[in-house]
């Protein structure tokens, strides 16, 4: 990792979004231009990188982000891991993200049909078999949403096998964002004082659009619930 340019030519995080939104509208439609992928952009980025925004997302293989955005080299600083679940690591990458790279945007994705998800959810299910420790520890904290969803359906007879999956993932995106300010005084600090935002989108697989579902900061979006 490298230190960030002149502030000066910093986005605000509305710009940040507006760029990311509209990279995404094309890979939608189909028309990505694949920007700042050539040679003379690697070479440019070789001894600096002043990205754009940062992005914690699940590490699902269709989740490319710089292809479902369609961005380039430099432009996002991304972090992932299964079912995008808060860690120190993933924290302090986003601190740094923020504190050194001057990153006015902070982009939590989740999806559709997420593997974590489904396997935190069958985790609450009646006679359900253990997980190896290591998948238990990762997807353990997705589990207080499904059990939050559980019980807001048990009135209606909703149980782990017949379960949204979608509303547990939008639920778990909305936490992650909320444990995210709570981990980190830089980082709430610096969407109090309206120099980062936080976009909480559900990517859909099929559609491959990012949908944002919530908004902290100074950005603004109509698609956001």
């Amino acid at each position: 990792m490298t230190s960030t340019a002149d502030s000066t030519a910093v986005p605000t995080p509305q710009e940040a979004w507006d760029e990311m939104r509209a990279g995404n509208t094309r890979f939608v439609d189909g028309s990505p231009r694949h920007p700042r992928q050539d040679v003379e952009r690697r070479h440019e980025i070789a001894g600096l990188q002043t990205p754009r925004a940062a992005l914690f997302g699940c590490s699902d293989s269709r989740l490319a982000a710089e292809i479902i955005f369609d961005e380039g080299l430099g432009d996002l600083f991304v972090i992932r891991n299964a079912g995008q679940v808060i860690s120190d690591s993933v924290v302090g990458s986003l601190e740094y993200a923020v504190a050194v790279l001057n990153v006015p945007l902070i982009v939590v994705l989740g999806h559709d049909a997420c593997g974590a998800v489904r396997a935190a959810i069958d985790s609450t299910g009646v006679d359900a078999p253990p997980l190896p420790p290591l998948i238990w520890r990762q997807i353990a904290p997705i589990v207080p949403a499904v059990r939050r969803v559980l019980r807001a359906g048990a009135a209606d007879g909703v149980t782990a096998e017949t379960v949204d999956a979608e509303t547990v993932g939008r639920e778990h995106l909305r936490e992650t964002v909320g444990q995210l300010l709570h981990a980190s005084e830089l980082i709430s600090t610096a969407v109090a004082e309206g120099r980062v935002a936080i976009v909480g989108a559900n990517y859909r697989l099929a559609e491959g659009a990012a949908v944002p579902d919530i908004i902290l900061g100074d950005v603004h979006d109509a698609a956001a619930s």
